[in-house]
């Protein structure tokens, strides 16, 4: 091999490593994507969405790590984020219903601060197609957090995570739930997450494939706010 041919190989390694690198660093840092497998978070996310994170909501953390550089907020009601879970380190997406200091509970599926249950107006439902093992629901409801209104759905399958509390959520952690409040593992099972876990707010829906549909685009989701 000529030495010509040799640095020209070395640019074009070094130039892809770069390109590579750049990227990495940008879902590290600035923002990222979600794909969700799971219907935790039904019916504000749907199975075989894609959703943007972003990485930059809460503060800037050196890249590749959890060290956070400088903070301009903190989660708050309301907020879809994505986190390692604390029992095994999968990649969760969860809605933070309770930040520190909130004395929260349940009754029969409602949140509870400072023993007022909160508001829930009943829906019609979301007004985009779920699968119909999904629509089998209790019921469709309106939950406010905050001034952040989003539809939750419940059911009667697990009596035990609709009732519990009050507790005392700590400073500088939060609980997080899914909006699929009977079918979903989070802070009920695996308890409060801290602050320096989460990786950053959910925003918008980039992407939306029907997976029962042969992965047929669901486009009146398409870029669906969170």
């Amino acid at each position: 091999m000529s030495s010509q041919r040799l640095r020209r190989l070395v640019r074009e390694w070094a130039t892809t490593a770069l390109v590579i690198g750049v990227l990495f660093t940008f879902r590290s840092s600035l923002a990222d994507w979600y794909d969700v497998p799971t219907g935790s978070m039904q019916p504000t996310i749907l199975v075989g969405e894609r959703v943007v994170v972003n990485k930059l909501a809460y503060g800037f953390k050196v890249p590749f790590t959890r060290f956070r550089v400088t903070s301009w907020s903190e989660p708050s009601r309301g907020d879809v984020v994505t986190f390692p879970s604390p029992l095994d380190g999968k990649r969760l997406i969860k809605r933070v219903v309770a930040v520190g200091g909130d004395v929260v509970g349940m009754r029969d599926g409602r949140l509870v601060f400072d023993d007022e249950v909160l508001e829930y107006r009943p829906t019609s439902g979301p007004g985009w197609p779920l699968r119909p093992e999904d629509t089998a629901v209790h019921g469709w409801y309106s939950e406010d957090l905050g001034g952040v209104e989003h539809f939750v759905m419940t059911t009667d399958r697990r009596p035990r995570l609709r009732n519990w509390g009050p507790i005392v959520v700590p400073v500088g952690e939060v609980l997080v739930l899914g909006d699929n409040r009977d079918n979903s593992a989070d802070g009920r099972v695996f308890g409060f997450v801290s602050c320096d876990l989460i990786e950053g707010r959910a925003e918008v829906v980039a992407l939306s494939l029907d997976r029962d549909r042969w992965w047929r685009p669901r486009w009146g989701r398409f870029g669906a706010g969170l």
